[in-house]
């Protein structure tokens, strides 16, 4: 038996020590590492570190890694993370008139077990979709936390996640890897990938520690794909004519005060070649504009980007990322699984990388093959996972751009039925007369859930016809029950909840109380 004993991931940033970590973590006993982890990360390459928005479930990756959330939020200057709101998406603003909605990430009911989107339809809809069935959205305008300071570590009062400092995140969860879980760090560029005669990676050679082997390899080498694409040939599909955006423009934006408000959302305005997103950390925002050079030069965007962020925007750096969104035709192949920018990217429209990142190091440790036999067999289940999770992630951030009525050649293009996946189309023809339902959604992997679509649904004001159907919908008491449930709690948390800079405050001077 051709036994797995020594991994080495090609690659830090994020993708890299966030692996690194869950496999040390793994394979750690209390007699050492029965794998040995060794993780080689280049001294000459900057890594992109723009990606400061997660998904709720960072709070659970973290506890898994015994993280304090304290001191993970102090490190990295996070703040609490509830929702997306959409500014400017449903249509052009007129007269200044500004449009939004929420992306959020509690409701009052589990929508797969009682679906109140169909109630709140075929009612008067005086109040928004969110504000019916959620107290987020008006949590998250008043720029209140999720909890409060004795609220317990990685629990909430609302579910939330984190925009953190992605450069510092990757400094804690290296910290973690080395220390905690004892895997190696060498800090070389790797200068060759040597194969064996069976096609298998068999070591690489590094420029100042020489040549090492392993039976198992990671690439979270970036865009290069030095493992997967480069040396085993692994062709990258490319989906520009679906997902049109090619470049982002950042800027970071430091506070002009201290006690300046913390957005408890990301705030995405969408423009006329494309978006904005704005995140605010601990100690400054991140921002940038996400479009397409097809519809509006560089110089044009970084002046659109800049008149968002207003005076303070003078003397501040900007920093161009080209952006080729896409997919690799495989993301393991032999001994080698990409992870990251090497597998896949998409635009940061939902804040899906670092999730996707999370999620392909959960399977790679659940599912790791310690011999060679069963390796092909591991390879093609997480190829059919992950060929799936990133068409449906495709689909529901096309969805935005779709279902928009702005009217610029950018937005138009978009709406053009050939850059549409017929996926999208089809199911959407379905939700026009039906409600969106749990049988939509019968993989256990789906990386957005049923609720997900209903807010953007709902939020751009789709065109849905359920009054044909409306007796189907006799439950409306219990809907009623559940819409007025939802004020109460909205009430309670408006008159209880800290505003985010307040409770970071607190995190910093007490921290949480450990679970």
């Amino acid at each position: 038996m051709d036994v797995v004993n020594e991994i080495i991931i090609v690659g830090g940033g994020t993708a890299g020590w966030l692996t690194a970590a869950n496999l040390g973590k793994k394979f750690k006993n209390e007699t050492g590492q029965s794998v040995k982890i060794t993780l080689i990360e280049s001294p000459d390459i900057p890594t992109i570190g723009v990606g400061e928005g997660t998904w709720p479930t960072m709070r659970k990756t973290l506890a898994n890694l015994g993280i304090d959330e304290s001191e993970f939020m102090t490190f990295t200057n996070a703040s609490f993370k509830q929702a997306t709101k959409f500014v400017n998406w449903k249509a052009t603003p007129e007269n200044d008139q500004k449009n939004h909605y929420y992306h959020l990430f509690t409701s009052i009911t589990d929508a797969a077990e009682f679906n109140l989107g169909p109630y709140w339809a075929l009612g008067d809809k005086s109040t928004t979709y969110a504000d019916a069935i959620s107290a987020q959205a008006q949590i998250c305008e008043m720029g209140l936390a999720p909890k409060t300071i004795a609220t317990a570590a990685y629990e909430g009062m609302q579910n939330y996640a984190y925009h953190l400092d992605a450069g510092k995140f990757a400094k804690l969860l290296k910290k973690v890897a080395v220390e905690k879980f004892d895997v190696e760090y060498i800090s070389a560029n790797v200068t060759g990938v040597n194969l064996s005669v069976d096609g298998y990676i068999s070591s690489v050679d590094t420029d100042t520690a020489g040549r090492k082997k392993a039976g198992f390899f990671v690439d979270c080498s970036g865009f290069k794909s030095l493992l997967l694409g480069e040396t085993l040939g692994i062709k990258f599909k490319s989906i520009k004519d679906t997902l049109l955006t090619d470049h982002a423009i950042a800027i970071q934006v430091p506070y002009k005060d201290m006690e300046q408000p913390i957005s408890s959302s990301t705030i995405s305005t969408a423009h006329e070649a494309g978006w904005t997103w704005d995140i605010g950390l601990a100690n400054r925002r991140g921002t940038g504009y996400v479009y397409s050079s097809e519809f509006v030069d560089h110089d044009t965007a970084e002046q659109t980007l800049r008149d968002y962020i207003g005076p303070e925007s003078k003397g501040l750096e900007s920093r161009l990322i080209k952006m080729n969104c896409g997919y690799r035709e495989k993301f393991w192949h032999k001994n080698c699984v990409a992870i990251g920018l090497s597998a896949a990217f998409v635009e940061p429209l939902e804040a899906s990388a670092i999730f996707l990142v999370e999620a392909s190091a959960n399977m790679l440790c659940d599912q790791f093959p310690r011999n060679r036999e069963v390796m092909h067999i591991v390879e093609k289940k997480f190829n059919k996972s992950f060929e799936f999770r990133w068409q449906k992630t495709i689909d529901f951030i096309k969805m935005h751009y779709f279902l928009s009525k702005r009217k610029e050649p950018f937005w138009q293009a978009n709406k053009n039925l050939n850059t549409v996946p017929d996926s999208l189309l089809e199911i959407l023809e379905h939700w026009k007369y039906h409600p969106v339902s749990k049988y939509d959604f019968t993989n256990v992997f789906e990386p957005f859930p049923q609720e997900s679509y209903q807010y953007i649904l709902y939020g751009m004001e789709f065109n849905q016809q359920l009054k044909f159907n409306e007796s189907a919908f006799n439950m409306n008491s219990q809907a009623q029950m559940h819409f007025k449930k939802v004020q109460e709690i909205t009430d309670y948390l408006s008159r209880n909840l800290p505003s985010n800079r307040a409770l970071l405050k607190k995190v910093n001077q007490f921290g949480f109380q450990s679970i």
